[in-house]
């Protein structure tokens, strides 16, 4: 049996740019929106967990392609479902409409860990996710390490503030796409093309207070932005690929 949860949004000033296309933080922030609330709805919400489990869910990756830019006032529904309970990651799988037309997709990557430690644990812990997948309309997309090239270079330093950080008082995964869409001067890109395809990974937490070195480089139209503290330690890698705008 195949199960979906549905979220619907009108796009708001909020959302988008000053060309009227959605921000890839907003649109990863409405993704997550779903996430949560089909989370709450399946009986496995980042509050159950807790109280439950002494656990929550970490974001490990995300992706998303689309084939046209989402646009100031579309009418966005996301239709979501995870790929089931076994093993470490959890997969969660999204389709993207705008005003009810197919426009793109999205994978997630998640990880179960301990509130007290950080450890990671199985899925197979949380009996709430038995039965609750999407069965047949699971994607088979899985999210690898990203292969970034040697040569990026630093393109800003940049001190995370207050104003990044969410509930668990780190910088929310959201603002990543914003710190490589920054390094790459966003506002200048063409009006005849759009970020088509963002994966990120989210290798280390960061507080505000940190300062991270921004390192961008790639060629065409691929790009590469990673964020690595000043000792080395890299925190996030993303990869940027943008393409023609349809109209």
């Amino acid at each position: 049996m195949s199960s979906y949860f549905e979220y619907e949004t009108r796009l708001s000033g909020l959302d988008v740019d000053g060309a009227g296309h959605c921000k890839a933080s907003a649109l990863l922030n409405h993704l997550q929106n779903a996430a949560a609330l089909a989370a709450e709805e399946g009986g496995f919400s980042r509050e159950r967990l807790i109280e439950r489990y002494g656990a929550f869910w970490m974001l490990a990756r995300s992706w998303y392609r689309l084939a046209r830019p989402l646009a100031f006032e579309d009418l966005v529904t996301v239709r979501t479902w995870h790929r089931g309970g076994k093993g470490a990651i959890m997969y969660r799988d999204y389709d993207i409409l705008a005003n009810g037309q197919p426009v793109g997709e999205s994978v997630s990557a998640w990880v179960l860990a301990s509130l007290d430690s950080h450890k990671l644990m199985r899925l197979g812990a949380i009996p709430e996710l038995e039965g609750t997948g999407g069965g047949a309309l699971c994607k088979t997309m899985t999210l690898a390490k990203l292969h970034q090239p040697g040569d990026l270079a630093e393109v800003e330093r940049r001190l995370t503030r207050y104003s990044d950080s969410d509930l668990n008082g780190h910088v929310n995964n959201t603002r990543y796409a914003d710190f490589a869409c920054d390094a790459l001067e966003m506002e200048k890109l063409p009006g005849d093309r759009f970020l088509a395809e963002l994966q990120i990974g989210y290798l280390a937490e960061c507080r505000p207070g940190e300062v991270l070195s921004i390192q961008a480089g790639g060629q065409g139209d691929s790009r590469f932005v990673r964020g690595v503290d000043l000792e080395g330690k890299p925190r996030f890698e993303s990869a940027l690929f943008f393409g023609e705008t349809p109209f």
